[in-house]
């Protein structure tokens, strides 16, 4: 195991291969930078010794591990570091391998989104194998000053940020493309306030007075509504929404409690009335493979499906959209609208390029159309607070955990939940509690 020695500040690594200690100057570091940097000895070392690298010819096992094992030979036998990789590469790389419907797009915009920072921060070209633990603290204080949404930025997405790149990091190294322990060891992050449990209307309304705007907003994320609301709430859809995908697409939301996502590939061959069960296409539980899972079909859910069903207007996907969308960059009536820096300056001009489409076909809704419709259908009523399809996921969890349902088959429809997740519902499980209370009392 490769030693520490501090001399008046400056670092050095001791270590042994074959048989013989070596040892190389790291320099005026902090400990923590140090400890990460022999901890990167270690792993090379382990590496050489299970045959998995090896040491290139003519190049010393010194030199090996003070360039993190990247060191190429010139013709004149000069020794020299390799290439270095860059943050911006990385990233490149990782997303390439893994935007091939490994990963959700969803998830894939957010590792986006976090690299935009991380490279806003740290530099497209910084070299990623000298990634450091003071270089991620830097970060971290830097973004903690960084405004949000809402105001101040959540540290639960800069921990996020830094899972992304420690996540991407963790590939790096399987790929041979970095080496050593992701430097995140002592890192410290602002501390952050605990989401609140999930809670129903009435009890959110009692809070609200004289509440920041953010802590309100927070709140109305955390709502859940009680199956007698879901039902009201699907009948206000039923007399407004402007096409007729937009009730089953809520429905099945409420009485499934999938993501969004999940809901935009269902197809309608995964519906079995006569099983009474609908099949869920997931891409969260794993990445090596396409998985299922079954959620039982409820006489509500099954009545508005067979109703869609019946006027569907054709192809594989469940909820799809057919004819013309105002405003849609795929449905509306005309297309070859000029944008851009080469648009004509003339009405007349610009009009030119501009031609009838020749008809819109059915095809699968995306995301943004159907959050967009779901908006729609609940603006300007007493609706309007739930926020989108994860409050009908949390209100279906709540309403089967209220009922006292047994937590595995919870988990069981609705797939994977965080431990973050199930602690803001686990209060809700009455028979957990009385149980327990009578455990004590009697």
């Amino acid at each position: 195991m490769a030693a520490l020695q501090n001399r008046n500040g400056s670092y050095r690594v001791f270590f042994e291969y074959q048989r013989k200690q070596r040892v190389f100057t790291v320099g005026r570091v902090t400990e923590a930078e140090a400890k990460s940097k022999a901890d990167q000895v270690d792993y090379l070392l382990m590496r050489l010794s299970q045959g998995l690298i090896e040491l290139p010819t003519g190049v010393g096992i010194v030199e090996f591990v003070r360039q993190d094992g990247k060191v190429i030979l010139t013709k004149d036998g000069v020794v020299t570091p390799a290439a270095k990789l860059t943050l911006g590469s990385l990233r490149d790389r990782y997303l390439e391998t893994h935007g091939n419907g490994t990963l959700e797009e969803r998830t894939l915009d957010g590792i986006r989104l976090h690299f935009k920072h991380l490279v806003a921060a740290l530099g497209e070209a910084f070299p990623i194998g000298d990634l450091a633990l003071s270089d991620l603290q830097s970060y971290v204080d830097r973004r903690a000053k960084a405004k949000g949404i809402r105001g101040e930025l959540s540290p639960a997405t800069i921990r996020k940020e830094i899972v992304t790149l420690r996540t991407t990091w963790n590939w790096g190294v399987k790929m041979d493309l970095v080496a050593g322990k992701f430097p995140n060891g002592g890192l410290r992050y602002p501390k952050m306030d605990a989401k609140p449990p999930f809670q129903t209307r009435t009890e959110i309304e009692r809070q609200i007075p004289g509440l920041p705007a953010k802590d309100q907003a927070e709140l109305w994320d955390a709502l859940y509504l009680r199956v007698a609301e879901v039902e009201d709430l699907l009948a206000h859809v039923r007399g407004r929404s402007g096409h007729p995908w937009i009730l089953p697409l809520l429905a099945t939301a409420a009485y499934t409690g999938a993501r969004r996502s999940e809901l935009l590939r269902v197809r309608i061959a995964d519906v079995d009335f006569e099983g009474s069960v609908l099949t869920i296409r997931e891409k969260k539980r794993s990445h090596s493979e396409r998985t299922t899972r079954r959620v039982p079909l409820s006489s509500n859910l099954a009545s508005v499906l067979k109703e869609w069903i019946a006027d569907h207007p054709g192809g594989p996907w469940l909820f799809c959209q057919a004819g013309e969308v105002e405003r849609s960059k795929k449905r509306s009536r005309t297309t070859r609208h000029q944008s851009g820096d080469g648009r004509a300056k003339t009405l007349g001009e610009r009009m030119k390029s501009v031609r009838n489409r020749e008809g819109a076909a059915v095809t699968q809704l995306t995301k943004d159309e159907a959050s967009d419709h779901f908006k729609r259908a609940l603006a300007d009523s007493p609706w309007s607070v739930v926020r989108g399809f994860h409050t009908l996921r949390h209100s279906f969890i709540s309403a089967c955990a209220s009922r006292g349902v047994d937590q595995r088959l919870i988990q069981e429809w609705v797939g994977h939940l965080t431990a973050e997740v199930h602690k803001r519902y686990s209060h809700l499980y009455p028979s957990v509690q009385s149980e327990a209370i009578k455990s004590v009392f009697g």
